[in-house]
């Protein structure tokens, strides 16, 4: 029953995908919004320069864009080399005081932003030219009150980075299905673009600051509750942004814990039934063997039916979701994944009700 229902999910998410207008740049398109790109850095010095390489070379007016980079306190050279760069611009806050962590620097850069519309994306990320033109031309058509566009992984050839690349692209489909749908809002911070007027009216991260991530879903989920038609998932390939898959596994885990800490305060329930199924059936496939001591070899049985619907269903998931995004290689590291994804979900989720800190940019957090 637990394989069926969840089978079932993945197929009304994919359908609801399909459903979901691919958006072109308008021929002919003269924005006429200011927009402000906040880069929140910390000890990013080692990718600061690549991602400011392709928000300069933005096929935008640059009349109507300021690139802002909020340093968080880094220890290493990430605000030299902002600063060394003469872009008019190109702006270089440093946070000061006791104010640290990424809503801070955010909260910092929308204060001293001077666009009318806020686009917010991470240091070690990449942008195609048409980045900003395709979200200001979707926002100057649609008007929404907060968008989330897709972001993909780099992977090198190791399971672990193979993995993350394949479960990235499937959580995509997921977020512009459940956003199309209006059953499931969920987001990510390297690719968002929001009007800063609806920041502000939603009192931006208070009731949400004390949780060092969150940045994202949390505040999408305050704007869902006073416009929950105006949340939009951004499907183009000019909006899609690239940030490198995490190389090592201690990496990983924390990672993964910083993002699974901040489950519990989901104002979407149904994200929470979503995550709590997808909990349960890993869970129930890995404690399956156990039933042999009970039943014998026929207890083997039950696991092997729920990781047969769970594998159908994400190869249906993935499949389309590799073919969208032009990376059909993913796929044969599928089976290497799927026993990843089996454990990945079973023990951080385990780990994110139990430990509750998490070392994230040197910091301990939580």
């Amino acid at each position: 029953m637990l394989g069926l229902v969840y089978y079932q999910l993945i197929v009304f998410l994919l359908r609801q995908w399909e459903r979901i207008p691919v958006w072109n740049i308008p021929e002919g398109f003269q924005p006429a919004t200011r927009v402000s790109v906040l880069i929140p850095a910390r000890n990013e010095a080692d990718n600061i320069l690549n991602c400011l390489e392709g928000l300069l070379r933005q096929d935008f007016p640059s009349d109507l864009l300021e690139i802002i980079v909020i340093d968080d306190h880094s220890t290493d050279a990430t605000a030299g080399l902002v600063s060394g760069l003469s872009t008019p611009n190109l702006r270089l806050l440093q946070q000061s005081g006791s104010a640290q962590g990424k809503k801070a620097a955010l909260a910092y850069g929308i204060r001293e932003a001077s666009g009318t519309l806020i686009m917010t994306t991470d240091a070690d990320c990449t942008h195609p030219v048409d980045w900003v033109a395709g979200f200001v031309s979707f926002c100057e058509t649609h008007q929404p009150a907060f968008v989330t566009g897709p972001v993909v992984f780099q992977a090198g050839d190791s399971a672990l980075e193979q993995f993350q690349a394949l479960d990235v692209l499937g959580t995509m489909l997921i977020t512009g299905a459940g956003i199309r749908s209006r059953t499931l809002h969920m987001s990510n911070g390297a690719n968002l673009g929001y009007p800063k007027k609806i920041f502000e009216s939603v009192d931006g991260f208070t009731g949400i600051d004390h949780l060092a991530s969150g940045d994202d879903m949390l505040l999408m989920h305050k704007v869902r509750d006073v416009d929950p038609q105006g949340i939009a998932f951004l499907k183009s390939s000019a909006a899609v942004v690239s940030t490198p898959a995490v190389a090592h596994w201690r990496a990983f885990v924390q990672q993964r814990l910083r993002w699974a800490t901040k489950s519990g305060t989901y104002r979407d329930k149904k994200v929470i039934i979503v995550l709590g199924l997808v909990f349960l059936l890993c869970w129930s496939i890995l404690l399956s063997p156990l039933l042999v001591f009970f039943y014998g070899w026929p207890g083997l049985l039950p696991g092997l039916i729920l990781f047969s619907f769970k594998s159908y269903a994400d190869y249906r998931l993935l499949g389309r979701a590799a073919r969208y995004f032009d990376q059909p290689h993913l796929l044969r590291s599928f089976w290497t994944s799927q026993v990843l994804h089996v454990l990945y979900i079973a023990i951080i989720g385990l780990l994110a009700n139990i430990v509750k800190q998490y070392e994230w940019k040197g910091r301990r957090q939580r």
